[in-house]
This record gives C-alpha cells, structure tokens and sequence, in this order.
C-alpha cells in the first residue's frame, strides 16, 4: 500500500475551511481513479505543544504507480487546483510505501 498525507497549516478562515472542506472538496477527492479510501480529521493535536496543523487528510493507494496515476488524471488535477479554494494557510504533501510492523 502506499499512503498520500496533506497537513493543512491553520487557513485565514477555518470555518469556511471546514464547509468548503467537507462539502466540495472532498466529494471531488472521491472521484479520484484508484482510491481505496481516504480518512480526515480537524482535531490535529501534538503530543507537545502547540500543534502546527489545522486539519489532517490521508489516501491509500495500491501502489506509487497507482497514486502518480490517479493524481495525474484529469479528477485529481482538479483535485490539486482546488486547494487553493480553501486551504489559505497553504499544504504539506508527502507519500510513501507503508510498511507493516510486527507484534
């Protein structure tokens, strides 16, 4: 599996961050070709200190192939575009391969 992570910096409103979030963007992040699911939160805290992030979204995805595919398609351009639509504190994307521990 490979995880896609966007950590969204507080945003200049985050009422409308939130409404926007839930109500346009998200519905457009479900179309995106080879998601096998996704997951949020806005209650972002740090075991220390303040908590640099307003809000938290991660994707799974098969594989590498399967996320640059689905990012590159013409739903998750739109996607990309949309950020700007809401997130005024801008975002910090990573991915990678996950790997299982052990017990």
């Amino acid at each position: 599996m490979h995880k896609l992570v966007v950590l969204y910096p507080e945003p200049a409103d985050p009422d409308h961050f939130r409404d926007y979030y839930v109500n346009t963007h998200l519905p457009l992040v479900a179309r995106m070709p080879g998601l096998l699911a996704y997951r949020y939160s806005f209650e972002v805290a740090a075991t220390q200190g303040q908590t640099p992030y307003f809000a938290v979204f991660e994707a799974d995805f098969a594989d590498v192939a399967a996320m640059t595919a689905s990012r590159e398609s013409p739903q998750g351009r739109e996607v990309g575009a949309d950020v700007a639509n809401y997130a005024t504190g801008g975002a910090v994307v990573i991915h990678y391969p996950v790997q299982n521990g052990t017990l």
